[in-house]
């Protein structure tokens, strides 16, 4: 009870608004975004993109990271492509270029993403370098799902930037918890100045144990704190996940009737319940 009385002290509401009703037929760009690393991130944008797939969506992922994890999770090798994220963002090349088509279209990664923060920095627009590259592409999907780096650096900015929504996975462990604070501030600058619309759209608690206390005591916290924004689905451990990038797919590909990929498709069903995207017929 020490541990759950502390840090709710230190983990004070931030002022998170509602998200903005997004208008019918609306491509919905969403940020997956957490200063910390090694929360599931580039697990939860691949999977729940995929299981949007499923539901028979056009879906875009964007690699923003230069550690190229979420490229690796689809077979590619971010050492060997030759133009990438980079070259949208600095070179302005168009995207369709680096665009490959997995078990979703993805815009991939490389380690030159690593100085993409200098190249920009002094550019006029930086901030909007990520929103004019998916322009002449966004129409095309209904999700755009965007894996950043763990930083609130420039790239992680021009996500939020181009965002209708940004999706917060946090470890059910301390830390992460702290630092969804750290992270709304960011956004309260980047709604004052570039993006009036940009809001958390949910928290994914991610790498839940319910055998370990501290675990359960986390999870507990930050649905106190946070309430409705908090999905009721919570993506537990399993060796599934590391697993399935070595294969170079997704957990609903890899095992696509376990447990692991099962969760996923429950938070796209909660994240559905939350959206308009575009109807097929």
């Amino acid at each position: 009870m020490r541990f759950h009385m502390g840090l709710a002290r230190l983990l004070p509401r931030p002022n998170i608004r509602p998200a903005s009703e997004p208008a019918p037929g609306e491509t919905q760009v969403i940020v997956l975004a957490n200063q910390k690393g090694g929360v599931a991130k580039t697990t939860t944008t691949l999977n729940l993109g995929v299981a949007f797939a499923e539901q028979g969506f056009k879906v875009l992922l964007v690699d923003l990271d230069p550690q190229g994890n979420l490229t690796m999770s689809q077979g590619l090798n971010p050492d060997t492509i030759e133009h990438s994220m980079f070259d949208v963002l600095v070179h302005r090349m168009p995207i369709s270029q680096v665009i490959e088509t997995r078990e979703v279209d993805i815009a991939v990664s490389s380690i030159d993403l690593a100085g993409a923060d200098m190249a920009l920095s002094s550019q006029i627009g930086r901030e909007r370098a990520l929103e004019k590259g998916l322009a002449p592409v966004r129409d095309n999907y209904d999700f755009i799902l965007i894996d950043t780096p763990p930083s609130l650096g420039l790239l992680t900015i021009n996500a939020f930037v181009a965002a209708t929504g940004v999706l917060v996975p946090v470890q059910t462990e301390y830390l992460s918890l702290r630092g969804l604070v750290q992270l709304e501030n960011t956004l309260s600058m980047v709604r004052e100045n570039l993006n009036p619309k940009v809001s958390i759209i949910g928290i994914v608690p991610t790498m839940y144990d319910k055998r370990i206390t501290h675990s359960r005591e986390a999870d507990e916290i930050l649905r106190e704190n946070f309430g409705d924004l908090v999905y009721k689905t919570r993506i537990r451990k399993t060796i599934r996940f590391a697993e399935a990038p070595v294969k170079g797919t997704s957990v609903l590909a890899y095992e696509p009737a376990g447990e692991a990929a099962g969760m996923y498709r429950d938070l796209a069903k909660e994240v559905l319940n939350g959206q308009k995207p575009r109807q097929h017929a």
